[in-house]
């Protein structure tokens, strides 16, 4: 059979965390036959969710890689990406929007739009992904889909309107009702497999009505012809209906909303009819690449067959086969055997193993067609990087990284350990860019950072699990800053002689706080009194000394360095003896300039039972934390704040003690904020006393 790529979709799954993506996949793979049997995430039988593979995953019952799969639904292949809720795994979840096209986002039924979900939103905006919207765990106690729509509209600003109503909530929910095509949906047999479609509940009809006119008139501004056959009190087609819901979803200016719960296998098939329906094809959404030939030039690229290949690797899995890289075709045909080139290193590589991923296990295919995502073995490459097939030179523009927060330092418990120890994190790094390394200069300690303590824990449980390397962890460092609060004048001269040519070099200037910047520099000199080839040298040397303050040794931020004279000698001024006037003269200044400490703070969202509010504010209050607003919907209070990350270490174990582990929590990096005096004054200290016992 030809392939049609019009019968493509490329979808993710995205939710805050323990929303229901993880079992929503399970349903889909199992209605759309990929698999036999319906396993659960913390399942009795111990075999775990399909695409939860990992053993960790299935241990804490959570989803930490995201997992790609192929599936087939009617006439349609639909390549699905179930992506991590919690947000220390955000970059999973930016990796895959970045090359979906679609997506489904899952909201929890009774606790409607949650912390995380205010994450997603942000992320599908950033990648213009059209989505539709699945109010799932209809049959928990509480349930309300209505209001989660309402919410949908309020807090995240979505034109959301109910595509579909459930028949009965809580124990009681039996199917959904179809506002599309005015029909109720039963799911009978012993995994919801059977649909069974009826007239609407008696009940039912006159709620029916009152919200598909409701959307009728939502989606009538997107379609000319639906919004005459409404004028004129005319009963449009099902296919029209369908027809204006699709242009407003692929415009990004509707969310169909459906409902149902996974879990008890009720409203799976529907939602599968809505990405055939709503979300787009290949071939339906704009994908641009930077032509390298002609100076950057943005050009766009065609999910077509006949043009040269071009295709970004989106995700890299190092394991005991060699490397795995995911890659999303978005121009021309990969067959295999086929010539590429990576646009960034400019070497030429051939297609050896080319296979399709379902979750763990893993199929060989000859080709990947337009649009496909599909994966390569064995290339030597990074995550972001564009292959190009013969006569073109394009790049793909990257997804966004968050910066990291948090970091320890880790160390083999075991020399014989160390070469096991290298290897894991040279792997975890190039295959995830949110998790780094370095080494401390000055205590030779390896510092891993990351986004999360849960996120530094997985890695070094990993390290312990496939690299059989034990490792001994220090408490989290936080990614302090430093920085100034007023002007201050530098005029230093660097002068020494050592017999022969000496270094000569002087610079004169001032330095002041800047706001929306880490750094800038600013030539002001006149009169040639620095020559043009050292003005760059003085700019090295600034940047130099910005990589450890005076306080804490932390990095220096937010400083505008201006020079505005300076003297040089014919001879003994040269490159390093301008880098090395630079760097005597923002130590200088730096000192005039009072510095401050700058700490990571975090916007909090906490949510639990509202008896518990009390304890939520304590908590906060203890930890130096600002209340930023307080919301309380159906018995359920979510708290935002703003806290410093220094103070967040251990704070779900008192959060769950405090509110009988009815609350959660989420976390991310909002700002950097001025540490406190009396905290700064313990933290220089303890600094002092650490460089005191290194020097001995």
């Amino acid at each position: 059979m030809a392939f049609d790529i019009t019968k493509v979709r490329n979808i993710g799954i995205s939710a805050h965390i323990d929303s229901g993506k993880t079992t929503t996949s399970e349903r889909i793979l199992f209605y759309c036959n990929k698999i036999h049997a319906i396993h659960e995430v913390r399942g009795k039988d111990g075999v775990g969710a399909v695409m939860d593979n990992m053993e960790l995953e299935r241990e804490r019952g959570i989803t930490i890689q995201s997992a790609a799969t192929q599936v087939q639904w009617k006439d349609i292949t639909i390549n699905l990406i179930d992506t991590p809720g919690h947000v220390d795994f955000t970059v999973e979840v930016e990796r895959s929007l970045r090359v979906l096209d679609g997506a489904i986002m899952i909201l929890c039924a009774v606790a409607g739009v949650q912390s995380q979900s205010i994450t997603v939103d942000r992320q599908l905006k950033r990648y213009h992904v059209p989505r539709i919207a699945f109010v799932n765990k209809c049959d928990r106690q509480g349930a309300n889909p209505i209001r989660v729509c309402h919410q949908l509209r309020d807090k995240l600003g979505l034109n959301s309107h109910m595509v579909e109503l459930p028949i009965g909530l809580e124990d009681k929910l039996e199917g959904v009702v179809d506002l599309v095509g005015m029909k109720a949906i039963y799911f009978d047999g012993d995994n919801g497999e059977n649909l069974r479609i009826a007239e609407i509940p008696a009940n039912m009809k006159e709620q029916a009505e009152e919200y598909r006119a409701e959307l009728l008139d939502a989606v009538s501004s997107f379609d000319d012809e639906l919004m005459e056959i409404l004028l004129e009190e005319k009963e449009p087609t099902e296919e029209q209906i369908i027809a204006a819901i699709r242009k407003g979803t692929l415009s990004e200016q509707f969310v169909g909303v459906f409902c149902g719960s996974a879990h008890v296998n009720k409203g799976i098939q529907p939602l599968l009819d809505g990405v055939e329906r709503y979300l787009p094809n290949p071939t339906e959404v704009h994908n641009y690449g930077l032509d390298l030939d002609k100076n950057e030039e943005q050009v766009e690229l065609f999910n077509v067959a006949d043009k040269p290949c071009v295709a970004l690797a989106f995700k890299l899995d190092d394991g005991q086969f060699g490397q795995l890289t995911y890659i999303r075709i978005y121009q021309g045909r990969l067959p295999k055997g086929a010539e590429l080139t990576n646009v960034r290193t400019k070497k030429r590589f051939k297609v050896g193993r080319l296979v399709r991923m379902n979750s763990a296990a893993m199929e060989d295919i000859s080709v990947g067609e337009p649009g496909d995502i599909c994966a390569l073995f064995g290339v030597d490459c990074a995550s972001g990087d564009t292959f190009c097939g013969e006569g073109i030179n394009v790049a793909m523009t990257s997804m966004f990284v968050p910066t990291p927060v948090i970091s320890q330092a880790v160390k083999p418990k075991d020399k014989s350990m160390a070469a096991n120890f290298a290897k894991a994190l040279n792997r975890f790094t190039k295959e995830d860019p949110t998790f780094q390394t370095e080494l401390d200069p000055e205590s030779n300690e390896t510092i891993i950072k990351g986004m999360g303590e849960l996120h530094l824990a997985v890695y070094v449980e990993r390290m312990k699990r496939e690299y059989k390397c034990e490792v001994e962890v220090t408490p989290p460092k936080v990614a302090y800053r430093e920085s100034i609060t007023t002007q201050a004048p530098f005029n230093y001269t660097h002068k020494k002689q050592t017999g022969g040519s000496g270094q000569y070099g002087r610079v004169a200037g001032f330095m002041e706080p800047l706001a929306d910047k880490d750094y800038e520099f600013v030539d002001a000199i006149k009169g040639g009194a620095i020559p043009n080839e050292y003005i760059p040298s003085c700019d090295k040397g600034f940047k130099k000394a910005m990589e450890k303050g005076s306080l804490i040794g932390a990095p220096v931020v937010g400083i505008k360095c201006t020079i505005n004279d300076g003297q040089y000698h014919p001879v003994d001024s040269s490159d390093i003896a301008f880098q090395t006037a630079a760097i005597g003269a923002f130590r200088e200044a730096y000192e005039k300039a009072k510095p401050v400490i700058l700490e990571p703070i975090m916007k909090v969202s906490i949510e639990g039972p509202t008896e518990f509010q009390g304890n939520m504010f304590g908590l906060i209050n203890q930890r130096r934390g600002v209340i930023l607003e307080t919301t309380d919907e159906n018995n359920m209070s979510v708290v935002n704040a703003e806290v410093p990350l220094s103070e967040m270490f251990g704070f779900s174990t008192i959060l769950r003690s405090s509110t009988q582990g009815k609350a959660e929590f989420t976390m991310e990096f909002l700002k950097y904020g001025r540490v406190p005096g009396n905290v700064a004054d313990e933290l220089i200290k303890k600094y002092q006393e650490e460089r005191k016992a290194a020097q001995k």
